[in-house]
């Protein structure tokens, strides 16, 4: 049986379905290509993989850009150009929602399984073209139920897979010379909720000015593309535009406080309860269940406000707890069976039953 991994998006996606890839490739029968135009993905993907069990298949490339992990060609423009390759697989699995557009082309005949990448709440998650694919996996029931209710999937067409990435995170680490606390501040590309695009400098000078803390600034990497870089001379302030650390977990283990909008790696930081914060700059409304993790910390709607903040997070923290252990029942399922291996499982079934 052959199943085809498509890695054409960013590297911070790859987190998403490699596990299930390495899963399913251990298994008798299977061979497990993987599909990238990017030498540099496909290297980051051998790291993980040292029995080289996955079949790495470099696609052609149609940009004039380096190659790198957090910037690749358009994903139209690799489906397109590689055509003739990527339908000769009966089953594609992916977790970016462009490879939908292949439904477009007639004649295409492979099956499509969506592994929904992240386990947010923000309303761009949700979009008509997951509606395409054959199959998708979520990380928990809240994700589950949205799709159904937003007709999306049907029941039959979607199951609740956990959260892979788990199961590749990085182990805490020291990124400060000092012992003081670590604050971790995340802010989402998305324009209109985005703590940093109208805010940025008085983000910055906010972060700046705080005493006895250390902290780490990491943008979501699509945001630290469309940006002109953060800069700091701040001793106690580390700037992440694009590392691997950005997105392997190593900041969200390493952190003692999260601050954010409306990322999704807040539930990822959650693995282990901690204070949280949410910057509410521009008063949103903020009732929705889009904004449903802003009851899990306090909520500010000024930059000054983060010092006093801080001073409170460990008092109020208690109060949270229960709150962020039921958002993170509901958000990512953690069954004692590793999601790989329920993905993968998943996946089986799929593959073998008729088209």
């Amino acid at each position: 049986m052959d199943i085809a991994f498509l890695a054409i998006a960013e590297a911070q996606q790859l987190y998403h379905w490699l596990p299930a890839a390495l899963e399913l490739a251990r298994r008798p029968g299977v061979r497990v290509h993987v599909l990238s135009p990017s030498d540099a993905i496909l290297d980051l993907v051998a790291g993980y993989d040292p029995d080289r069990r996955l079949r790495p298949l470099r696609l052609r490339r149609f940009s004039g850009q380096a190659d790198s992990l957090f910037r690749q060609p358009s994903r139209i423009a690799t489906l397109l150009g590689n055509y003739r390759t990527i339908a000769a697989f009966p089953l594609l699995v992916t977790t970016e929602i462009s490879t939908a557009w292949l439904r477009r082309v007639p004649g295409f005949a492979s099956r499509l399984v969506l592994i929904k990448h992240g386990a947010g709440d923000r309303e761009g998650g949700y979009k008509k073209r997951h509606a395409d694919f054959d199959l998708t996996l979520v990380a928990g029931e809240k994700d589950r139920r949205r799709m159904i209710a937003r007709g999306l999937c049907a029941a039959e067409t979607i199951a609740v897979g956990g959260y892979a990435k788990f199961e590749l995170k990085a182990a805490r680490q020291r990124f400060f010379a000092d012992d003081k606390p670590v604050l971790l501040y995340n802010p989402h590309f998305d324009r209109v909720l985005s703590s940093w695009v109208r805010h940025g400098p008085a983000m910055l000078a906010a972060l700046e000015s705080l005493k006895g803390w250390n902290v780490i600034i990491a943008p979501h990497t699509k945001l630290a593309q469309a940006v002109a870089p953060i800069v700091s001379a701040a001793p106690h302030i580390r700037v992440d535009m694009g590392s691997r650390h950005a997105i392997d977990m190593s900041y969200t283990m390493s952190a003692d406080v999260y601050l954010g909008d409306v990322s999704s790696q807040v539930y990822e930081f959650l693995i282990q309860p901690r204070p949280c914060i949410f910057l509410n700059l521009d008063q949103c409304d903020a009732s929705g269940e889009a904004f449903a993790h802003w009851r899990l910390g306090q909520v500010i709607e000024t930059p000054d406000a983060l010092s006093d903040a801080l001073a409170r997070a460990q008092d109020l923290q208690p109060g949270f707890v229960a709150a962020q252990e039921a958002a993170m029942e509901q958000s990512i399922d953690l069954s004692p069976i590793p999601a790989s291996q329920r993905q993968a499982d998943i996946i089986m079934t799929f593959a073998k039953a008729p088209a």
